[in-house]
């Protein structure tokens, strides 16, 4: 399911459940550029999720050397303004991991339908990995999905924003950089990301929601669902497969380069 083109449209759906977290929200407001490049915040994403669901050990290995570096310098103590916040600590990395699984499993859900029970529980398991190839121990991922559901609703009952990641928010949904066809596709990917949060999510961002949005926002998702599962596989796949080689060629002239 991870190398459905489909789940990068939940994307900014887990950006701003994560920011909605006070030490996540800080964390990137004090040391994230990816309002400024969001394609390249898009692609170390995508390139992490990839290469740790479909590279190889030693591809993976080297995908949690690159976001381990990219961390490190991502930590600050409390101040009036800020929670203490560090990029290491698992239980964040906990809460990153389940909006990943959650955005996934709803926008797969409103495309295909709702999986087997036995589908979905393996499937649920293997989420995991999202954050274990990182520092949290496999312990913390909630047992089961009735497990998550009460460690779900009980996380969305914590979040909180203010200025600071508000306005991380607003940069996210109304970028003034990057090519000329994100900005010409920003208006829908901002309109499907809202339509996804949940609605007590939408408040704590100040993000307006009507009954005439959700009944667009329901017609955008019946026109996806009839005609992206028709898509050659090829091309539902093809930014799998456009990231895992990025990252190969790189790889490879790196390997070059050094000898």
């Amino acid at each position: 399911m991870a190398g459905e083109a489909v789940l990068i449209a939940a994307g900014g759906r887990s950006i701003l459940l994560q920011i909605a977290d006070p030490s996540i929200g800080h964390g990137v407001a004090h040391h994230s550029e990816f309002a400024a490049r969001p394609l390249d915040r898009l692609r170390g994403t995508l390139t992490y999720v990839y290469s740790v669901v479909f590279g190889t050990a030693e591809e993976a290995a080297q995908a949690r050397h690159r976001v381990n570096h990219a961390h490190a310098p991502v930590s600050g103590p409390a101040t009036a303004q800020s929670p203490a916040y560090s990029a290491f600590t698992p239980e964040l990395q906990l809460w990153v991991a389940a909006t990943l699984y959650d955005s996934a499993i709803t926008m797969r859900e409103l495309v295909y339908g709702p999986l087997d029970d036995d589908t979905a529980d393996a499937l649920y398991r293997d989420y995991a990995v999202l954050g274990t190839a990182l520092q949290m121990p496999s312990e913390l991922w909630p047992p089961d999905r009735t497990a998550f559901a009460r460690y779900w609703d009980r996380r969305l009952g914590e979040l909180a924003t203010d200025t600071a990641t508000r306005a991380v928010a607003r940069q996210l949904l109304h970028p003034r950089t990057g090519p000329v066809w994100l900005r010409l596709m920003m208006p829908l990917g901002r309109f499907v990301t809202v339509g996804l949060l949940p609605g007590p999510v939408r408040a704590l961002f100040d993000l307006p929601w009507s009954a005439g949005s959700q009944r667009r926002f329901d017609r955008v998702i019946r026109l996806t669902a009839r005609v992206y599962p028709r898509l050659p596989r090829r091309l539902r796949h093809w930014p799998k497969n456009h990231y895992l080689r990025l990252m190969r060629q790189s790889r490879e002239l790196a390997m070059v380069s050094w000898q």
